[in-house]
Formats: C-alpha cells, structure tokens, sequence
C-alpha cells in the first residue's frame, strides 16, 4: 500500500498519514501543542471588544451602548456568537488537555467573563423587547453546546461556571420551545440562521441534559421539515458566502435523528448521486482571507468535513458512501486547517473552534 504524508500544517498536526488506495487517515487528532495555538487564538479575542459587529436593535437613545456593557459576557471575538463558540472552544480543550501552558490564562478568562453577574446581565438582555431574533438559531446553539460541554466535566471552576451559565441556557431552551413550533418552513441557507444546524446542536444538549420535552420538539420538528426531502441538487453549492452545507449540515442531522438503516435509506434519497457531485465533495477555494465573507469558505472547509465524517459514522460499514466521505472529509480538513492562523482576524476570531469541533467528529469515523 502506498503512503504519502500530509502536511497539513506545521502548526497543527505532528503526523498524519494519507493512503492512496483507500484514502484512510491514520493519525487525525488534537495533540497539546495544537491546542494551546488554538487556544491562544481565542485568548486574544474573547476580551478583545473591538472591532465588533452588533446584533442589536435599539428601542430607544439610552441603548445606544458599547458591546461591553450590553453583553458583559460574550462582547469580544467580534460578535457574540463567535464570542460563544470561542469560549466553548477554550472549555474543550481545557478538558482535553489540563495542563495545556495556556490553561492559567484560559481560567482567568473564563472567570471573568462567566460570572454569574454578567450571565444574568445576558438574560436580562435577551428578555427586553425586540429581541426575539437575537441570534436566532446560530447563537442560541453554540449557547447550548458549550453548556453542554461544562456540563460533562467534573471540574470545580468548570461546575460554578455552569452554574452561573445554566438562566442562558434555559432562557434559550425557551425560546426553542417558543419559536420552532411557529417556524412553518425550515431555512436553508449557508450562514447563521440555518435550521438544521440549530437543531443539530440543540440535539446533543437535550439528549445530554434529558431535556425530553426538547428533544421531542428538535426530532419532530427535523423530521417534518427534513424527512420527506429527496434529489437535492448539490451542484448549486457552494454559495460565495457560505461556511455551512446546506445539503451536508441537513443530512447531519438526519444521521441524528434516525436510525442507522432509515437513515441509510434517506440519504441515498436525498443525494442519490453525490458520489459524482463534484462541487459538494471538493473543497471550496478563497481569493482574500481579508474579506469577512469570503472568509467564511474556509469555514465551510471545516464544517463540510464534520458533516462527513459523522454522516459516515452514521452509515453501515458495508455502505460504499463511507469511503467517498471520509475521503472528501480528508480533503476539505486538510484544505481548511491550513488557514486557521492566516494574521487576518477576519478569520481567526472563529475558525478554530469549527476546527476543534470537525477534529471532534473526526474521531467518530478515523478509530
């Protein structure tokens, strides 16, 4: 069998061995070294107030406000989503790697921000008028999983953060519970406001926490708007601005919510010839890591090959799209894990945590 190795990049990876003939990964994991360059990009940012995009309507002059003080919480990494997964990130790989030499730092941070005075100010927030929108459903799921993630460590810091996180939290179950049922038509769009995503993140925190009134919700409502999709034309994918699939992040989904062999049945429905769909398995190309949305195809990079690699982890092994997959998962990793650290904060405020999180579902496929 002949190899080849990849150099993915010298900041990231120590090994990873590509074989030609079945195109399966050796070694595709997080090592400390690649945790703490990660996590020194979130660092610089979590705190770092501006430049910053808003998501805010103003009701009258007096909310004419600086990000700090209308999210105490999450103002930094440019928006508060990414402020969000950006903190998220920073628990993971505190859990991965306790001794990581950013850990010191990582928890100043964390206490500062997740204090139980400026999660209340966060609520607070999201219960003034003209804010049923707000982040509405990108925000609130990264809200949710990195709940989630305190939620599964046993750590002392980590329990009172959780603690202090947990009004957010149930203030965004709400809102799910709250605004999903009136949601008609599913949006399927590349960027923040797309369902499936919502829901998939959503998902894993219901299940996590037995939340069952949520994950009955988050099933039934990913079965209604998704069940019944068939011959999805991926051959219009990518758009210019996109860092989700909307065929892929769907398909995710679905891997979620049905069993192994439906699911199976689904999805050869759903993309019957993605095998030669050339646009949905290559990786997609940026001309200017300065521009904040072409940007976001590095991320779609990123997020294209944690869908693959966990719609193959849902499939039977004997399933010939497994192969296809995880080779085009391999392909879009290696593509966007090259340009995490580019110098340009455009994209480095947000693309290691997708990188985080694909090296995660990774693992569920590359045993």
């Amino acid at each position: 069998m002949k190899t080849k190795t990849l150099l993915i990049s010298l900041y990231f990876f120590s090994s990873v061995l590509l074989c030609q003939t079945d195109f399966e990964f050796e070694k595709l994991q997080l090592n400390k070294e690649t945790a703490a360059s990660f996590s020194k990009l979130a660092l610089k940012c979590v705190q770092k107030e501006y430049p910053n995009k808003l998501d805010h309507v103003m009701n009258d002059e007096s909310e004419v406000l600086s990000p700090s003080k209308l999210h105490p919480a999450f103002y930094g990494c440019f928006d508060w989503h990414s402020s969000v997964h950006g903190h998220w990130m920073l628990v993971r790989l505190l859990k991965l790697f306790p001794d990581l030499e950013t850990a010191p730092a990582i928890r100043k941070a964390l206490n500062e921000n997740l204090t139980s005075e400026n999660i209340s100010s966060e609520v607070e927030y999201l219960n003034q008028p003209n804010r049923k929108s707000f982040e509405r459903t990108y925000g609130w799921a990264w809200l949710l999983k990195l709940t989630e993630e305190l939620q599964s460590w046993n750590d002392p810091q980590g329990e009172i953060w959780l603690e202090n996180l947990k009004p957010l939290a149930e203030a965004i179950v709400q809102r799910y519970i709250e605004f999903l049922p009136k949601q008609n038509y599913p949006i399927r769009t590349g960027v923040h406001p797309n369902t499936a995503f919502g829901i998939s993140f959503a998902l894993d925190y219901a299940r996590s926490t037995k939340n069952y009134q949520l994950e009955t919700l988050l099933t039934e409502r990913g079965t209604t708007y998704y069940f019944n999709d068939e011959d999805y034309d991926a051959k219009w994918e990518p758009g210019g601005e996109d860092f989700f699939s909307p065929a892929l992040i769907e398909a995710d989904l679905m891997g979620r919510i049905l069993e192994p062999k439906h699911f199976a049945e689904w999805f050869k429905k759903f993309l019957p010839c993605i095998e030669t769909t050339k646009s949905l398995l290559e990786p997609a190309v940026v001309t200017d890591r300065t521009d904040p949305k072409l940007v976001h195809l590095d991320g779609l990079n990123l997020s294209r090959a944690w869908c693959m690699f966990g719609i193959a982890s849902h499939l039977p092994e004997s399933n010939p799209l497994r192969k296809i997959l995880t080779d085009s998962a391999i392909k879009h990793a290696e593509a966007g894990l090259q340009y995490i650290t580019s110098g340009n904060y455009e994209g480095e405020h947000w693309l290691a945590s997708f990188a985080v999180y694909m090296l995660s579902e990774a693992k569920l496929i590359l045993k």
